[in-house]
């Protein structure tokens, strides 16, 4: 090969270089929490309309699930509507050395669904607790109709399940709460049945009467709203979590900051979830 050729392919070689790294794409997995999946579909689709060399894969199936990946490594972000279990922390120390890393990215208030033809408006969170360890299982136990009542929760991966068995229902929930594999079927439920509530993110209540609670019976009755929210009054109020096994760096760490940037909280919003400010 003459030396005219030799540049010529030399040339070549040095802009298919140059072209591959422009199309370089970053991928990050984020997998976890049904209350979270629209939220989290929501900041991948603007994150990535404005760096289209990142690729964002947004999956849900619930918060246990999310972390179980998490641990085992098939997931970069595990979303979660509860903190870390400590079986779960003692797994992340085990196979990283670390305790993991939390990012409190949201807040959410707990919504109870109930069917608008429904004529309870208000619940004490004593009262719903006992409404789903099956204490009380008739609406006119509550000011209701001669009905029973349908429950209607999450199954024992969700994030949602266990933060809501932990805060307000404080025993077991009842056998004859039907589980439902993610918060619109909940609602969905409730949608279609007069007689039926449900639990869930205050991002999912289209369609159904967001029940007013009260945290004990002296207390005003109030439904998550911004002001709620930020004041801490709405009796069931939470973070909503990302988590990773080490501390980010490259695009992990670039997407992150966004999300907790004035502009990635401002989608919060606009979903219906709350800022963390």
């Amino acid at each position: 090969m003459n030396t005219s050729k030799i540049k010529i392919a030399l040339l070549l070689l040095v802009v298919m270089t140059i072209g591959f790294s422009f199309t370089t794409v970053d991928k990050i997995t984020i997998k976890g929490s049904d209350t979270m999946v629209i939220l989290a579909q929501k900041w991948a689709e603007v994150y990535m309309s404005k760096n289209p060399n990142t690729a964002i894969q947004v999956t849900g199936g619930g918060s246990g699930v999310g972390l179980s990946a998490l641990i085992n490594g098939s997931t970069d972000i595990a979303t979660s509507s509860r903190p870390l279990k400590t079986s779960e922390l003692e797994k992340i120390k085990g196979r990283y050395g670390t305790l993991g890393v939390e990012v409190a990215c949201a807040k959410d208030g707990i919504t109870i669904y109930l069917n608008k033809a429904n004529g309870v408006d208000v619940l004490t969170l004593k009262q719903l607790g006992d409404i789903y360890s099956g204490k009380i299982t008739n609406w006119k136990e509550v000011g209701g109709v001669d009905a029973n009542i349908k429950l209607y929760g999450r199954e024992n991966s969700s994030g949602t399940y266990v933060y809501f068995k932990d805060n307000v229902v404080k025993k077991d929930y009842a056998l004859t709460c039907q589980t439902l594999p993610g918060t619109a079927a909940i609602v969905n439920a409730v949608k279609k049945d007069k007689n039926g509530i449900g639990y869930g993110g205050s991002a999912y209540d289209t369609g159904v009467k967001d029940c007013k609670i009260k945290k004990d019976a002296n207390s005003p009755a109030l439904v998550a709203n911004e002001e709620t929210i930020r004041n801490k009054t709405y009796p069931i109020t939470r973070y909503l979590y990302m988590y990773l096994a080490t501390k980010p760096t490259g695009a992990n760490k670039k997407f992150i900051d966004w999300v907790l940037s004035p502009e990635g909280q401002k989608i919060t919003s606009q979903v219906g979830y709350f800022p963390i400010k």
